[in-house]
């Protein structure tokens, strides 16, 4: 299959881009100060399959912790961060693997900048983050709504105001619970720039319709040749986003391992093959 060629960016020992294989993402649903239960979550994501964790970090407690959870687990930490740039930059100072912002709420430019320097000198990425539920009023008033265009316009202005410092190891997403929006604008981002994409569904859903909207959304994507990691949001414990993401990956042919074909059933069938006993699990 095509793939889009994109910049190499690695969080951790995982490298997003480049030619490296598309990973696979999710986050912990546990209070982050809880190291214990996070970790043992992280634990059971790792044995699952996952290449990449996030915790929210939404306050200092939770932020403390993220160093100690790191040095229990084996796969790289991404540190979640809304509205407060002091919480990025002490995350970075506990070793964060990577940061997840959306500059569009993390505060002045001011702030942003002070982030980006940060992670700049301690080589820590950071994804950048734009959700259709929290863009910028300017955006919202230019576009007359949540649009595709607007999604991007938002990405590109924070992009721009990293490359002014030099920062480069950049990842992007922009997530929409709108399936036709989220496909429309990473189409439209891959137009524009070279740097590795993070592909997602927002807020997609319980675990039926959210692994629906998501095959359907990310699924598009991938086929376009687009994307480098990738994250099934459900409302479901986070073992089965990872369960998930494999399973798509796998049949698009973008991961190997075992595919199991089963009959659908039908008037033609002389056995009973519910009976067989068989536990699918995706």
């Amino acid at each position: 299959m095509y793939r889009r060629k994109t910049r190499s960016v690695f969080i951790g020992n995982v490298e997003v881009g480049g030619d490296a294989p598309i990973s696979v993402q999710s986050m912990t649903n546990t209070d982050t100060q809880n190291v214990k239960e996070t970790v043992s979550q992280i634990k059971e994501l790792e044995d699952a399959g996952c290449d990449i964790i996030r915790v929210a970090v939404p306050d200092l407690k939770a932020c403390e912790a993220v160093g100690d959870i790191i040095s229990q687990i084996n796969i790289p930490l991404v540190s979640d961060i809304h509205f407060n740039h002091r919480l990025a930059l002490k995350a970075i100072e506990r070793g964060t693997d990577a940061l997840r912002i959306n500059p569009g709420n993390i505060g002045s430019q001011e702030k942003v900048r002070e982030v980006v320097y940060a992670a700049q000198h301690s080589d820590t990425p950071i994804r950048i983050g734009v959700n259709s539920g929290s863009l910028e009023q300017s955006i919202l008033e230019k576009y007359n709504g949540i649009t595709p265009e607007g999604m991007v316009e938002s990405a590109l202005k924070h992009i721009a105001l990293f490359e002014k410092i030099g920062f480069k190891d950049i990842i992007i997403s922009l997530k929409s619970s709108d399936v036709l929006q989220t496909i429309k604008a990473y189409r439209l981002m891959a137009e524009e720039n070279n740097y590795p994409l993070h592909l997602g569904v927002t807020e997609a859903g319980t675990y039926k319709t959210g692994i629906i909207k998501s095959a359907v959304g990310i699924g598009s994507i991938l086929l376009d040749g687009i994307g480098d990691t990738i994250r099934i949001s459900l409302t479901a414990p986070p073992v089965q986003e990872v369960l998930s993401g494999i399973s798509l990956l796998k049949a698009l042919k973008l991961r190997e391992g075992v595919e199991i074909i089963s009959c659908p059933t039908c008037g033609r069938c002389e056995i009973d093959i519910f009976s067989l006993g068989f536990i699918v699990i995706l």
